[in-house]
C-alpha cells in the first residue's frame, strides 16, 4: 500500500517549527510554516547592535549537542563553526574569582576544603542518576543544601539557579539541575576534559538563513506575518486554521508550537481537561539587555552573581566569539530570567538601561560611560516551564481531543533546560508519535468508507 502523506500546518516558526517541518518533508508530505513574525527562528533570531549583527539571545553549542551538530552538518555548516575553552567567573561579595579549572576551584576563597569536597560528591552523584523521575518529587533547593551544605548551596547552586529561573527555583524539583548537570558532564565525556563552547561563523543569522534555505529547497512552504487567530477541525476533517484578518487555510494535519495558554486559546473544541492542562502551565520569561561596549570587561564568558543584582549572570560572549566577528567590540547580555506576569515586562527600554547600566558599572571598576556603544532590550514573556514539583505527570497530551490537531512546544521539555538541542531533541522524541497518531485516524476513514 503506498504510504499516505497529509498536509501539514505549523503554526510557529521557531527552531522546534523548523525543525518539525524538516522532519515531515523527509517524510514526503507537504509542510506549510506559519509564523507571525516577519522572519523564522524565534528566540534564536538575530538583531542589528550598533554596527554589528548577532544573537537577539546568547546561544552556544556544546561538544555533546548531538542533535544541533547533525542539523549543522545537514545544512552544510558543520565546517563553520569554532570551539573555545571557556572561563568561568564568580561575583561574591563585591569581588570578582575565577573559577574555570581544578586549582582556581581548589583555591576559591568562598568555600571551606568539606564544602568544596561535597560540592564534587553532589555532581559526581547526579551525574551517575539514571530515574529523573524519582527526582521530580523533591524541591532542587532541598536536594542540594543535603547533598552539598548550606554555604555550598548560598555561594554556588543559588546563583547558578537564578540564573536560569529567577526565583521560580523555590517551585522548581530536582529534575532540573539533573538535567543542566548531565549535559554539562556529557560534553566533557567526548575526549576533552575542558570546558568547550563552539558557535557558527556568522552566529545564527546564518545558522537560520542556512535552515530556511533548506527547508524552502525541500518545498516547505514559509508564510510570515501571519498571525493565527483560530483553530478548527470540520466535519469533514480538514483542520482550518484562520487568519487575524479573516482569511482561512485548509490541512490535514496542524501543529501548534506556540506556548500553551495561547495553544489553547487558539484552539476551538478543546476539552476543559485539556484546557486547564494548558492554562495551568506557568512560563518562565527573561528580560535581555544586551550591551556592545568598546573594550572587554572580563576573561570570563559567564559571570556568576552571588550579591543582589539586578540581572542574574554576566554572558560575554565575546570571549568566545572571534573579535573580527562583532568588528572589534566587546559584547554583553545582561539575563535577568523572571515570570511573564512580572512588572519589569511593563518597564520601558530607558528604564531597563538606567538600573542595569548602572549595576554594571559598579560591578567593574574600569567601565565607563564612555564604553558603552549600544544598549538594546530583548524581551521573551514565554520562555519555558520550570519543572516544578511532579511536573511531567501534569502535562496535556500532545494530540489533542480536536481530531487533526496537535499542540507541542517547551513546556513538554519535561526534565530539561532549555536549549537548541533539547529542541531538537523534543522533536525527533514526539514527531513518531504524532505521526502514529494521524496515520491511525487514515485508518479508520478508511475502514469507514
Amino acid at each position: 500500500m503506498k504510504k499516505a502523506t497529509k498536509h501539514w500546518g505549523i503554526i510557529g516558526g521557531g527552531i522546534l517549527g523548523m525543525k518539525l517541518a524538516n522532519s515531515l518533508a523527509q517524510q514526503g508530505h507537504q509542510v506549510t510554516i506559519l509564523e507571525a513574525g516577519k522572519t523564522l527562528g524565534g528566540l534564536t533570531s538575530a538583531w542589528k547592535l550598533g554596527d554589528i549583527t548577532w544573537d537577539k539571545y546568547y546561544h552556544v553549542i556544546l561538544l555533546s549537542d548531538t542533535r544541533l551538530r547533525n542539523l549543522l552538518q545537514e545544512i552544510g555548516l558543520d565546517q563553520e563553526t569554532l570551539w573555545v575553552e571557556t572561563k568561568t567567573g564568580f561575583y561574591t561579595d563585591g569581588q570578582l574569582f575565577s573559577m574555570s579549572n581544578s586549582i582556581e576551584f581548589l583555591k576559591f576563597p568562598p568555600l571551606s576544603l568539606i564544602d568544596k569536597f561535597r560540592l564534587g560528591l553532589t555532581i559526581f552523584y547526579a551525574s551517575r542518576v539514571k530515574n529523573w523521575k524519582r527526582l521530580e518529587g523533591i524541591y532542587v533547593a532541598d536536594w542540594l543544601k543535603k547533598l552539598s551544605g548550606k554555604n555550598t548551596f548560598n555561594k554556588i547552586w543559588l546563583p547558578l539557579l537564578r540564573a536560569k529561573l529567577g526565583e521560580s527555583y523555590q517551585q522548581t524539583s530536582a529534575a532540573f539541575i539533573w538535567a543542566t548537570i548531565q549535559r554539562m558532564y556529557a560534553a566533557r565525556q567526548t575526549g576533552l576534559k575542558k570546558e568547550m563552547f563552539g558557535y557558527v561563523k556568522g552566529g545564527y543569522a546564518r545558522i537560520l538563513d542556512a535552515f530556511t534555505q533548506h527547508l524552502l529547497n525541500q518545498g516547505v512552504q514559509i508564510r510570515t506575518d501571519f498571525q493565527a487567530s483560530s483553530v478548527s477541525a470540520d466535519e469533514g476533517g480538514a483542520v482550518w486554521v484562520k487568519e487575524a484578518q479573516g482569511k482561512a487555510l485548509a490541512f490535514d494535519e496542524v501543529i501548534l508550537t506556540v506556548p500553551s495558554h495561547l495553544a489553547a486559546h487558539l484552539c476551538e473544541g478543546l476539552s476543559p481537561e485539556e484546557i486547564a492542562q494548558h492554562q495551568q502551565i506557568d512560563y518562565l520569561g527573561v528580560i535581555c539587555p544586551s550591551v556592545l561596549l568598546k573594550k572587554p570587561i572580563s576573561p570570563y564568558y559567564v559571570t556568576n552573581i552571588t550579591d543582589d543584582s539586578p540581572f542574574t549572570g554576566v554572558i560575554e560572549m565575546s570571549n568566545i566569539v572571534d573579535p573580527r566577528f562583532l568588528k572589534g567590540h566587546s559584547l554583553v547580555y545582561l539575563p535577568k530570567y523572571v515570570k511573564r506576569t512580572d512588572p519589569i515586562f511593563k518597564w520601558s527600554d530607558e528604564q531597563i538601561k538606567d538600573h542595569f547600566w548602572q549595576s554594571l558599572l559598579n560591578m567593574y571598576d574600569q567601565l565607563s560611560d564612555d564604553d558603552l556603544i549600544s544598549f538594546q532590550v530583548a524581551r521573551a514573556p514565554n520562555v519555558f516551564a520550570p519543572s516544578t514539583i511532579h511536573y511531567s505527570e501534569k502535562l496535556p497530551p500532545v494530540s489533542t481531543n480536536i481530531p487533526g490537531v496537535h499542540i507541542l512546544n517547551s513546556a513538554h521539555i519535561a526534565n530539561g533546560t532549555l536549549n537548541v538541542n533539547e529542541t531538537l531533541q523534543l522533536a525527533d522524541r514526539e514527531l513518531p508519535g504524532i505521526v502514529s497518531q494521524s496515520n491511525q485516524a487514515i485508518t479508520l476513514t478508511q475502514i469507514h468508507e
